[in-house]
């Protein structure tokens, strides 16, 4: 191994508009806050959003420009995760009724994630 990854940084036009979205999601608290960089303590990883002045909401569907990346995260109940991002602030960019598997969603500013059940992950382990 040469690496462990310790965070994932998303670029964005507004870090401190985007960053209560990802702290609720998430239940992150703030570890670090300027006006062009915020980290959040997300668990066993952090998520740090960085201010770009020339920021392109990736389009999920048609992939110009492409998603280039995106966060799976777990949830107990695929419903329940949907209301809450609404709610929030993101969109769906693809549902299903499926209750086991996973549903994509953009945060505010159009970034790509998934709410994933752990069966659904399931898939991604070998």
């Amino acid at each position: 191994m040469i690496a462990t990854i310790i965070g994932v940084v998303i670029d964005c036009p507004d870090p401190g508009e985007l960053a209560p979205f990802y702290e609720t999601l998430l239940g992150a608290r703030r570890m670090r806050e300027d006006p062009d960089w915020i980290t959040l303590d997300a668990g066993p990883l952090t998520l740090s959003l960085q201010r770009t002045r020339h920021f392109v909401a990736p389009d999920w569907r048609r992939g110009d420009p492409p998603q280039q990346l995106h966060l799976d995260l777990t949830v107990t109940d695929l419903d329940v995760g949907e209301r809450q991002v609404i709610a929030l602030g993101g969109s769906v960019l693809e549902s299903s009724d499926k209750p086991i598997g996973y549903r994509v969603f953009a945060d505010p500013v159009g970034h790509p994630f998934c709410l994933v059940t752990p069966e659904g992950m399931a898939e991604y382990v070998p």
